[in-house]
Order: C-alpha cells, then structure tokens, then sequence
C-alpha cells in the first residue's frame, strides 16, 4: 500500500495504482486466500505510522488471518495494529536498525506475532523500502531475526519483484535451509509452476501482481496447484 491504495511495481520501481485496499482484501479472503499481507510501503520513507483506521477497516471483511507492515518501530505500534485487528506484523527498517526490536515485540506479543520482511538484491539486504544497501547478508540475517525471536521470515527478491519470471530460488533455497520458522517467498510469481517450485522449499508463496488486476484468478491458479499434486487447504 501508498497512499491509502494497493500499488504494484517491478523491482521495487514504478509504483502504480491497482485498487482499494478493503475491496481487494475482501476478494482475496472470499476466493480462498490463506492469508493476506498488507505492507505500507511509504510509512517508513514518510517517516510516519502505517494506516490504522484503514487497517480497521481492511480486517472487518476479512475471514483469514491478515498481517501488516510499515512504519512500525515500537510495541505501542504493532500493539495498536493488532488491536485495529491484524492478526501479526512484518518489521523490516526499523528491525535493522535495532534489531533488539524484534526480541521486544516476541516477549510482549509472542513470537507467532512478529515477522520479519527481508527485502533482498543479488543476496544483500536492503532498507528503507529498497532504497538503501546494508552490508548485511540475507542468510545470515534471517538466521539472526530467528535467533532474536521472529515467527516467520518473508523474503522478498526485489530483483524478481514484478516480473512474474518466477521466484528467486536461489535466495529463497538458501534462506528456508538456514532457519527453522516458516519462509514467505515473494516476487515474481508469474504461474501455478512458480508457486509450485516456491512451495517445494518454502512455506507460503506470496502472490500480487498476478492477482490484483484479476482476483478471479486466485481461484483458477488454486486448481492448477492441486492438478500439480500440491497439497492445499480447502477454500472457505
């Protein structure tokens, strides 16, 4: 999200608009979606707090589980999304900043609460919504966001982000072999086959630039996954 809107870019870049945030989340949840991940991704460069009210507003046509990410730098954010209704929240910037953050948010709200975003290029870490290189190895940071608490890890590759040529399995490989908690790989997903080869190694595949121009699709790709042998739940 920016703005108050869903936007979508290729690598990070070019954002544009693709729709209302509580439409989408609604169709998302009403065609079977596992769960939703909400990441505003200007609070951060803003240097502003993520939406509440429009968080509120999200989660009251939800029926599954719904994480939210941005502009979160203390317990009393992730406390006042959570309590808006999201269900975990993703901390990124701010967690490489001060990574004792993600210990506070484990101790205070449990660790099934707290996922850390990793946002990689060529394998480095990036803050501040891609914007600025760390010296950091993806790897290696995931290995440390565990060891500080995190429940899940989403990894994005901001080199496939928007490509729809498939994920960075490389990246998404090394990362679910070096942790124990559950891996999201994001970015670019394109087919039912990208997801399929995804969910070989990691826990969830994270869909959005396939889906938000035709939501309908969800349902399709959906069928596509069990023809392929890939064991899913049940949509509600």
């Amino acid at each position: 999200m920016a703005g108050g809107r869903v936007v979508k870019g290729i690598k990070f870049q070019g954002l544009r608009d693709v729709g209302d945030p509580v439409d989408l989340g609604a169709a998302y949840s009403d065609r079977g979606a596992d769960e939703l991940v909400f990441l505003d991704v200007k609070a951060t460069l803003e240097e502003r707090d993520t939406l509440v009210g429009l968080v509120r507003r999200v989660a009251e046509q939800l029926s599954i589980p719904f994480t939210v990410g941005g502009g979160i730098r203390t317990i009393a954010d992730a406390d006042a999304l959570l309590r808006a209704g999201a269900d975990k929240v993703s901390i990124n910037s701010a967690a490489l900043a001060r990574p004792r953050l993600i210990t506070e948010l484990a101790e205070k709200l449990g660790s099934q609460a707290v996922v850390v975003a990793i946002d990689a290029e060529g394998g480095r870490v990036k803050t501040r919504a891609g914007t600025t290189e760390t010296s950091l190895d993806a790897v290696e940071w995931a290995k440390e966001a565990e060891e500080r608490g995190a429940g899940e890890i989403l990894l994005t590759s901001i080199d496939a982000d928007g490509t729809r040529e498939g994920y960075d399995m490389v990246v998404t490989r090394a990362v679910a072999a070096a942790v124990s908690v559950p891996v999201i790989a994001s970015g670019g997903a394109g087919d039912a086959s990208h997801i399929a080869e995804a969910l070989e190694v990691a826990q969830a595949a994270l869909l959005a630039s396939i889906l938000h121009e035709d939501p309908e699709r969800l349902t399709s790709l959906r069928e596509e996954l069990r023809q392929m042998g890939v064991k899913i739940r049940d949509a509600a």
